[in-house]
């Protein structure tokens, strides 16, 4: 999935612990991470060594209020939004979650997060790596001999999950590019290896490493990659390591489960307005198009939790932890030019000269994103559903953005 930059934003730049059970164990019952309450923060410099951060004020409830109640940039059916952390915290709706019915937004209802489903794949990965069975600086050629071909040999696992891999562009995938075309493709369903096959038949775009790109088909093969060592399906590992121990009982992935159409349960309904200017529903959707790179369904409460979590350090050791929160090298750079923003698993952004760290998410019908500063004194996460095909989602996020950084 394409992720939804928000503009006018900078890029930023082991001790014995208890066991990754143990302390999961205590998020879930509340005792490590309360999902309402002060975080443990994560004493660790940023990308740029920095320590430290401005004390930030209660969030302002007028502005956020402001930021999801204007639903006519992008145009959308309803919003919901989370702030929460050390400095305060805010929960709103505005809209409806069917447009058919009217129904109110609710502050559970699920949604589909599209991308946000790296930072979960990302996080298995590192999981892994961490208990020494995966070597993320290993080429995916050792682990997918058969499905990459020869000259994409320098290609690592490590590469895939910083998005610095190069490879080519996809060919032979549906054309999506009017509402009436994603309606007819949207029951299509594909593998991961015929995904993959689609970027297989070009030459490398860069050498890997030397520039980044963001590129959904790299958590395709990082999925790939956790199967072929796991020996059990990416969406089960991250069930059986995230979903479940944290109690994250909104958020499932598809792929997992039989590959649903239909979401379960309250949720807010995805619609794209036809060339006739009537609403289609397209929440029923088969997800295997995005599989590891956006299939994931959640709600806003439980990206809080599972970014709560994953900040505190509950998921991940410090030395797995920081690979999320460092950047490639300076002279890695977007294929415009601009500084390198993707880091392992998650993307960073400046707004109001606060840094966040945290992924941006779209599907037909949704956008979403969870953010928090390093320290947890902000956490934001939201969703909505825009209705015009291709419309930029980002002005409702930086709103967003913006009102829960303003420190005025």
């Amino acid at each position: 999935m394409t992720p939804s930059p928000l503009p006018r934003i900078r890029t930023s730049a082991s001790r014995r612990r208890p066991s990754r059970r143990a302390l999961l164990a205590g998020v879930a019952s509340g005792a490590a991470v309360a999902t309402l309450g002060t975080p443990v923060p994560v004493a660790v410099a940023d990308s740029k060594g920095e320590t430290g951060r401005p004390t930030l004020r209660p969030p302002d409830a007028g502005a956020l209020r402001a930021a999801i109640d204007d639903l006519d940039h992008p145009r959308s059916s309803g919003a919901q939004l989370r702030v929460s952390g050390s400095a305060g915290r805010w929960y709103g709706t505005s809209g409806v979650a069917d447009p058919a019915t009217g129904r109110p937004v609710g502050l559970n209802d699920k949604i589909r997060a599209g991308s946000v489903t790296k930072a979960f794949v990302a996080t298995a990965a590192l999981q892994l790596a961490d208990e020494g069975r995966l070597r993320l600086e290993s080429p995916v050629r050792h682990y997918l001999p058969a499905l990459l071909p020869e000259r994409f040999g320098a290609i690592t696992v490590a590469q895939l999950l910083d998005h610095t891999s190069g490879l080519p562009d996809h060919v032979g995938l549906p054309e999506m590019s009017t509402p009436e075309a994603v309606l007819r493709h949207r029951f299509d369903r594909w593998t991961p290896q015929q995904l993959v096959a689609t970027v297989t038949g070009g030459e490398l775009k860069f050498r890997p490493g030397t520039r980044q790109e963001y590129r959904g088909i790299n958590y395709v093969l990082a999925a790939l990659v956790i199967e072929q060592v796991t020996g059990r399906p990416y969406g089960i590992e991250i069930r059986e390591r995230i979903l479940r121990p944290l109690r994250l009982g909104h958020t499932s992935v598809p792929s997992a489960e039989g590959s649903p159409r239909r979401i379960r349960g309250p949720h807010m309904h995805g619609c794209l307005e036809l060339s006739d200017g009537t609403l289609a529903d397209v929440t029923e959707f088969d997800m295997s198009v995005a599989h590891a790179d956006g299939e994931i369904v959640t709600s806003t409460g439980d990206m809080h939790r599972f970014l709560s979590a994953l900040f505190s350090g509950s998921l991940l050791p410090q030395r797995q932890l920081r690979r999320m929160f460092t950047l490639p090298p300076a002279h890695v750079r977007m294929l415009d030019g601009s500084p390198a923003r993707y880091s392992t698993g998650l993307q960073t952004v400046t707004v109001n000269g606060v840094t966040l760290w945290g992924k941006t998410g779209e599907q037909y019908g949704y956008a979403s994103g969870m953010f928090a500063t390093r320290d947890q004194q902000r956490r934001l996460v939201w969703a909505f559903t825009p209705v015009q095909l291709g419309a930029d989602p980002s002005p409702m996020s930086q709103r967003i953005a913006e009102a829960a950084t303003a420190n005025r």
